[in-house]
C-alpha cells in the first residue's frame, strides 16, 4: 500500500470533518516551500531564476509552523529548491511531525544520505526522492552526470534505516513508455519504495525550457501506453495517488482542477493560484482563499495557462474527493476484494 493505513484513516478522518462542517474549499496538501535555493539547475524547474538575494533567504521554523496551522491541510510537502540546504530542516521536520502532520520532504537526495543521521523513522515522515526516469533519463533531466547514482544510493541508506521513501517522477515529452515501465519496475523491485508519484510536466513560466512539456491529448496517450502492464494487473506497482487520478492521466476520468487543493506557501506568502502560476500572492489563507478570483483558473475557465495541464497540484484533490462518493468507495472495495 502506497500510503500507511494511518494515513489513509487520518486523511478520510480530515475530510470527512470538512464536509460535515460544510466547507467549499479546504487544503488537502500543503506546499511548503521554505527556500528556492538549490544544488542542481534542472531545465524542468524555474525555482533557482530567483534572484540572488531571494535565493539566499529561507522560512524560519515559525513561519513554516504557522503556515501548516493556518490552513490545517494533513499532509505538508516540503518541496524548494532543495529542502536539505535549509539550516534548520531537521527542526521543522521534527515540528511538523509533533503536530501529527504527514510529511513528505521532496530532495533530490545529493545530500541525503549524509543528513540521515538529523532525523528519525516515524509513520508521519518520508523521504519523496525526485527520480525521472532510470539512469541516462533522470542525469539528462537534471543536467547533471551520477546524480542517479547518488539518488538510488541514499535512497537504499534510508531504507536500512527504516524511514519511508518514496519517488516523485515527471513525465516530459518524448519519454520512452518501455523505459518508464522499466524504472517502475526498478523502483519497486530493487529500491522497494513505498510509493511512487508521476505527474505530467507542466510549462511554467520560470522553467527555463519550455519544449519539453506535454499538450493534454498527448499526456494522455503517454499515460495509456505506460501504464498498460498496470492496468492488465501485470504488475505490482504501487502509486502514492488517488486510483482516480490514474484514471485521469489516461483520459478515463475528465476533471476540473482543484488548486486550492494543494496550495503553495513560500517566502513571498501564499501563491495564487498554485505553486505553477505566479498570479499574486495572499499574505494569510483566508486572503487567499477570498481574494483568489477561482472561476479564472482550471480547463473550464478557458485561461489559456491552464489548457494543457494536468499536473497532480491540480487534479489529485479533484480525484480524492470524487473516491469519496458513495459509489466509487463501493468500486473501490470491489477493486481490493478482487486482488
Amino acid at each position: 500500500m502506497a500510503i500507511s493505513l494511518q494515513q489513509a484513516f487520518g486523511v478520510g478522518s480530515y475530510l470527512i470533518g470538512q464536509w460535515v462542517r460544510g466547507k467549499k474549499r479546504f487544503p488537502l496538501v500543503l506546499m511548503l516551500e521554505p527556500l528556492f535555493r538549490c544544488n542542481l539547475a534542472c531545465g524542468g524547474c524555474g525555482k533557482i531564476q530567483h534572484p540572488v538575494e531571494i535565493l539566499r533567504k529561507h522560512l524560519t521554523p515559525e513561519e513554516c509552523f504557522r503556515a501548516a496551522e493556518e490552513c490545517g491541510a494533513p499532509v505538508v510537502a516540503i518541496p524548494g529548491g532543495e529542502p536539505l540546504l535549509h539550516p534548520q530542516i531537521d527542526e521543522i521536520v521534527r515540528g511538523l511531525v509533533q503536530r501529527k502532520k504527514f510529511v513528505y520532504l521532496c530532495t533530490n537526495a545529493i545530500r541525503l544520505e549524509a543528513s540521515l543521521d538529523k532525523f528519525t523513522p516515524s509513520p508521519y515522515f518520508s523521504f519523496s526522492v525526485h527520480l525521472d526516469g532510470l539512469k541516462d533519463e533522470h542525469d539528462k533531466a537534471v543536467d547533471r552526470g551520477g546524480i542517479f547514482d547518488i539518488a538510488v544510493s541514499a535512497i537504499k541508506a534510508a531504507k536500512a534505516r527504516g524511514f519511508r521513501v518514496t519517488t516523485n517522477t515527471t513525465i516530459f515529452q518524448g519519454a520512452d513508455p518501455k523505459r518508464v515501465q522499466e524504472f517502475f519496475d526498478f523502483a519497486t523491485n530493487e529500491l522497494k519504495v513505498d510509493g511512487m508519484m508521476i505527474s505530467p510536466g507542466y510549462p511554467y513560466e520560470k522553467a527555463p525550457d519550455q519544449e519539453h512539456f506535454l499538450q493534454r491529448e498527448q499526456t494522455k496517450a503517454l499515460f495509456r501506453e505506460i501504464m498498460l502492464p498496470y492496468n492488465a494487473g501485470k504488475t505490482k506497482w504501487e502509486f502514492n495517488a488517488s486510483p482516480l487520478f490514474m484514471e485521469f492521466l489516461i483520459g478515463d476520468k475528465d476533471y476540473d482542477c482543484t488548486p486550492w487543493g494543494m496550495p503553495s506557501y513560500s517566502l513571498f506568502g501564499w501563491q495564487k493560484p498554485c505553486y505553477l502560476l505566479g498570479e499574486g500572492y495572499a499574505k494569510t489563507w483566508q486572503e487567499y482563499l477570498e481574494t483568489t478570483d477561482w472561476s479564472s483558473y482550471g480547463q473550464k475557465s478557458g485561461n489559456p495557462k491552464c489548457t494543457d495541464c494536468m499536473v497532480h497540484s491540480g487534479y489529485e484533490m479533484t480525484a480524492v474527493i470524487d473516491s469519496m462518493r458513495p459509489q466509487n468507495i463501493v468500486n473501490s472495495f470491489k477493486s481490493v476484494l478482487s486482488k
